[in-house]
């Protein structure tokens, strides 16, 4: 039993950077960073205002300050791509129209307010700078199946019509369906040929002929060729992902975070080859960025993209911070596909981490997990994990799971009661305010 005056408690007020509402509210998470290449900013949910905006803030520090040049988040890389060419001033003009892409589920989770201001001030930073300071704004995620294999034949059809035509040769396994799940469903239960090998068939093509594509066009054509590349790689990795959702063991987890973790290498080494810092912030969920070796997802055979930045860029190049919250709201739906409702998040379970900073009666602060701090919070707690679902009514079983904070991030921020964060397209779904109510335990 924790008391108000127990020494963890003790112990957290005394490591604890009280927040108020200023940029100097980073400056000790600043300081953390030093000459890190990674800095990844994670989220307890997918609908949260507060996440959104603290990031948005962090990052423009991280930009500005320490010369950060890509944002990277849980996007597919497509939908991402397009906000890249605005905020560069080389794509669409209307900010409305470069978040066009994002139509599929959640639409919310980067077509919401907090990430069109962000995006607002990227375009105006980069506008005062030359081109080759520009900060761009990229996509880890994998499940643009068919818009990057049509991305990949637009873009061989400006530079190569022959090539364009022998790609729609090889996605030709890939036709007739236009829905992931169901060519993955297809082509594991061997009522279509996989798609396999002509993916990877394109994609060393692709590669190869990149030399001679960049000579024709010119130096200027680098991050079309890349865009083009990446694609080719989200096709050949989700064509294996889709299939492996129905026809394998093989854990779909681990094929999407390794590659996000390879999107980042490769995202470091084109920024790097153009005489770029390469130094890169990653938004996206807790689930992904801190280091699953410290939870329940590492002891079922899981990793993700916190653990192997650590182990394959080394721990000091990786900053791994988490982020909390007690109650409040949360732009969440009831069921997958569902629509966008402000959902109320009941108060953390007494067991948890979020309960334990709740006792502390800081309102709103950050942590590094550093020290004793550090020592203290090694044992495990039940830690809160919300998607794009939010299912109060079983939310032991669907929302926690057990964690060691300390050795899962470095530093955490916390606030007792958060927002929902508000979508560009609201529905009547999300304008009726859910109350908080009474409720059973959790099950």
């Amino acid at each position: 039993m924790i008391t108000r005056h127990s020494p963890l408690l003790e112990t957290i007020r005394d490591a604890a950077v009280v927040l108020g509402s200023g940029d100097h509210d980073y400056d000790a998470l600043m300081r953390m960073v030093g000459d890190r290449t990674f800095v990844l900013l994670g989220e307890a949910t997918h609908g949260t205002h507060e996440f959104y905006t603290m990031r948005a803030q962090i990052t423009r520090r991280l930009i500005g300050e320490l010369g950060f040049d890509a944002v990277a988040v849980e996007a597919d890389w497509p939908d991402a791509y397009r906000l890249n060419r605005h905020v560069r001033g080389i794509g669409d003009a209307s900010i409305d129209e470069a978040f066009g892409d994002f139509q599929r589920f959640p639409t919310w989770m980067w077509r919401n307010q907090a990430v069109r201001g962000f995006i607002q001030w990227l375009q105006a930073h980069n506008a005062g700078l030359p081109a080759t300071s520009h900060t761009g704004f990229y996509g880890l995620d994998l499940y643009s199946l068919y818009r990057s294999a049509d991305a990949v034949i637009d873009y061989l059809q400006d530079v190569d019509p022959d090539q364009a035509t022998l790609a729609r040769q090889l996605y030709v396994g890939l036709d007739h369906v236009r829905e992931p799940q169901t060519y993955g469903l297809e082509a594991a239960a061997g009522l279509r040929p996989p798609c396999r090998d002509a993916a990877a068939a394109l994609l060393v093509n692709l590669i190869r002929k990149a030399p001679a594509y960049l000579a024709a066009d010119g130096s200027a054509a680098q991050d079309e060729q890349f865009f083009a590349e990446r694609n080719a790689y989200v096709v050949l990795n989700a064509e294996q992902y889709y299939r492996a959702m129905f026809g394998s063991r093989i854990n779909t987890w681990n094929l999407r975070d390794s590659h996000m973790v390879n999107t980042l290498f490769a995202l470091r080494q084109h920024l790097r080859s153009q005489g770029r810092k390469g130094r890169i912030v990653v938004w996206a969920h807790n689930s992904h960025l801190g280091d699953a070796r410290a939870t329940q997802m590492g002891q079922r055979g899981e990793w993700n993209v916190g653990q192997l930045l650590r182990e394959q860029a080394g721990a000091a190049q990786a900053l791994l911070v988490g982020f909390t919250t007690y109650t409040g709201h949360v732009t969440a739906a009831r069921d997958w596909d569902a629509p966008a409702e402000r959902r109320w998040v009941r108060p953390a379970r007494a067991d948890s981490c979020e309960h334990l900073f709740y006792t502390t009666h800081l309102d709103r602060f950050f942590l590094p997990l550093s020290g004793i701090a550090a020592e203290d919070l090694a044992p495990p707690l039940l830690e809160r994990a919300i998607g794009v679902v939010y299912r109060p009514e079983t939310e032991l079983a669907s929302h926690y799971f057990s964690a060691s904070l300390s050795q899962q991030f470095d530093a955490v921020f916390h606030l007792d009661e958060t927002s929902a964060v508000e979508p560009l397209d609201i529905s009547a779904h999300w304008t009726t305010h859910e109350p908080p109510d009474t409720y059973p335990s959790g099950l």
